[in-house]
């Protein structure tokens, strides 16, 4: 009998909902243990109807003086999380109520910039990789210019990091290190429309086949393989040597 009511009393108590990316960052948002607390506890009475309890009951609740209480709600009024709006019912009785759009506000900012932080590590984490891609395939450090130049590929021609990977490739495939040579390639990528690696790749596939196609002899002996390459920087080169 005792453990029925209880569940009468749990189920008829109702449940308040606040959502863990409030829980993990109420710290970030300028809120102390209590003053989240008392957050909590207006909350639960919002979920039962009431917007603007009594704070002789809140602070029995939390087991402090109802000054403090009071001290608490001014806190949180000055730290802009907390409004108190005055509405009117549908007698036309004006009623206050807690707001706390602006913490949601703040939340909400405060998570587009976390977001922001990561895409920008991870941005720089890329960008660091392709300078020591690059180095490690010169064979030497890149000079300021040099830096500049794979600098504008990114921010300003907005190349991806691994389509300049691939023209990287290229070029050591066609034995030239230089910037130079690998821009010709980009912009030859470019001129065909082609801005992300499985285009790329793809038309390096056609392009391999149809020159497989059009090389093959009449009678063959078959010694392995054929590795075609092909000069992305002079188009119209159509062997893989460079003079």
């Amino acid at each position: 009998m005792a453990e029925a009511n209880f569940m009468h009393q749990f189920i008829n108590a109702g449940e308040t909902a606040i959502s863990n990316l409030l829980l993990a960052h109420f710290h970030e948002l300028g809120l102390t243990n209590d003053e989240f607390l008392l957050y909590l506890q207006l909350e639960s009475f919002h979920s039962g109807g009431n917007d603007f309890p009594d704070m002789t009951v809140v602070a029995e609740r939390l087991h402090l003086a109802t000054s403090q209480v009071y001290q608490m709600l001014h806190r949180l009024i000055q730290k802009k999380v907390l409004e108190i709006q005055t509405s009117q019912d549908k007698s036309g009785r004006s009623q206050d109520h807690y707001d706390f759009s602006l913490l949601y506000d703040k939340l909400a900012t405060l998570s587009l910039q976390q977001t922001q932080q990561v895409a920008t590590a991870k941005k720089d984490d890329s960008r660091q990789k392709l300078f020591e891609a690059i180095e490690a395939e010169f064979g030497r450090p890149l000079s300021p210019i040099e830096l500049e130049t794979i600098g504008a590929w990114l921010d300003e021609d907005h190349y991806q990091p691994e389509v300049i990977e691939l023209a990287l490739r290229e070029a050591v495939l066609n034995q030239a290190y230089s910037l130079k040579y690998m821009d010709r390639i980009l912009l030859s990528w470019e001129r065909k429309h082609l801005t992300t690696k499985q285009q790329i790749q793809q038309e390096k596939q056609k392009r391999t086949q149809r020159d497989s196609n059009a090389k093959q002899p009449a009678n063959t002996t078959n010694n392995g393989p054929q590795i075609p390459m092909y000069n992305w920087a002079d188009p119209d080169e159509q062997s893989g040597s460079k003079e």
